[in-house]
């Protein structure tokens, strides 16, 4: 069913499946972990809440969310569960946990009691050790996330794939969920070692990929024309079974706001059929973080 029309969008609903983003962030200045959020960045470098997102997502029908953190430390992943308590329109927050310490897997059982709680994301691409993710000492903590069923969001360069691809063959239970397509190098037109590597990874069927981030990797004219190369990799590598579409507010401001990354994000899904843009735009997320059945694999 070619380019089927949106069915119930504007009411929050896609055939039925509810609209999720399954990536936004709020922080607010004053808390002063943030260490990668300077005034350099301008329009970004002030607070922002779900009094800010919530007629966002109203203009584009969607009703949950999935909240991610944006500081590596716990007191903002604690921070992140208050708000989510307060927030309705908040399905799940994905966390921090210090990887490396001793106590993490304690540290990550206490976590996991928090009913919000639906994953935890180290913050691999500010790490100065390209092989960090890799260590064998961090084995513990990754355990303790199969045991207690949480997520796994990779925030990954290009260049850690292959160290990713390392802990998916020694956990292969682990559910793993690559942020922003691993951040390829659209700038620099640079796509072939990204996508074998990154196939590499997708090759585990316990991973899937986020549908967000591109256009903050892109140059400020590209459009959906010149990012399709990379979101037709990530249909390819992933299928629409293990795709999700989030947004990156409000980093995504930075390149033009919610408004056109939806779009753009809208012409990449628009030869799949109902079911399969239903799946990246809310039906993944539900099954991935929230725990619903996913749906069949088309055969």
């Amino acid at each position: 069913m070619r380019g089927a029309p949106w069915g119930e969008a504007a009411a929050g609903r896609i055939g039925g499946i509810q609209l999720i983003d399954a990536h936004q962030h709020f922080w607010r200045l004053a808390r002063g972990d943030y260490g990668w959020l300077t005034p350099a960045l301008g329009q970004i470098h002030r607070d922002f809440g779900p009094g800010d997102l919530a007629p966002i997502l109203a203009r584009h029908g969607v009703e949950r969310t999935i909240l991610v953190q944006a500081a590596p430390t716990s007191a903002e992943t604690r921070w992140l569960l208050d708000v989510a308590r307060d927030t309705p329109f908040v399905a799940g927050v994905v966390g921090w946990v210090d990887f490396d310490a001793p106590d993490a897997p304690d540290a990550i059982a206490r976590l996991a009691r928090e009913p919000q709680l639906v994953g935890l994301r180290p913050m691999v691409q500010d790490i100065a050790d390209d092989d960090w993710l890799a260590r064998p000492r961090l084995g513990p903590a990754f355990d303790a996330m199969i045991a207690h069923g949480l997520v796994f969001d990779a925030l990954v360069l290009p260049r850690h794939l292959t160290r990713l691809a390392r802990v998916l063959d020694r956990h292969p239970s682990l559910a793993v969920v690559v942020d922003h397509g691993a951040k390829p190098s659209i700038r620099e037109r640079e796509i072939d070692r990204w996508r074998s590597d990154l196939a590499i990874v997708a090759a585990h069927p316990n991973v899937a990929c986020k549908l967000s981030g591109l256009v903050t990797e892109a140059r400020p004219g590209d459009g959906a024309a010149e990012i399709a190369p990379w979101t037709g990799a990530l249909l390819d590598l992933f299928g629409p079974a293990r795709l999700l579409w989030g947004s990156d507010w409000p980093v995504v401001d930075l390149a033009g706001g919610y408004d056109r990354w939806r779009a753009i994000a809208l012409e990449a899904l628009r030869d799949l059929d109902l079911e399969d843009r239903a799946a990246v735009l809310g039906g993944n997320a539900e099954h991935i973080y929230l725990g619903r059945e996913p749906r069949r694999q088309k055969a």
